[in-house]
C-alpha cells in the first residue's frame, strides 16, 4: 500500500479577529512520500521553531482518514493558550 507522510505544526498565535486573544493552530507543514526526507525536515523544524509542535504521521493513500481507528491531528488546550 503507498503511504504518505505529513508533519503537523501545532502553534499558538494571537486571534486575527481578536489580538488580544490567543488561539490554537494546526497547520499541515510538510508533505512527502520519502521517510528519509520527513525525518530530515522535522528535525529542522524543530530546531528552527522550538516554541511550535510538530508531528510526524504515516498515512495510507486513497483512503478516508476520519474511517481510521487514529488520524493525524493535534490537540491544543486553553493552558496551551495561555
Amino acid at each position: 500500500m503507498d503511504t504518505l507522510f505529513l508533519i503537523l505544526c501545532g502553534s499558538v498565535e494571537e486571534s486575527a479577529s481578536e489580538p488580544h486573544d490567543k488561539v490554537g493552530v494546526v497547520s499541515v507543514a510538510y508533505v512527502s512520500n520519502d521517510k528519509e526526507k520527513i525525518d530530515s525536515k522535522l528535525g529542522d523544524l524543530q530546531k528552527a521553531y522550538p516554541d511550535n509542535f510538530y508531528m510526524a504521521y504515516e498515512v495510507p493513500m486513497d483512503t478516508d482518514l476520519t474511517t481510521l481507528e487514529h488520524y493525524p491531528g493535534l490537540e491544543i488546550s486553553k493552558d496551551d493558550l495561555n
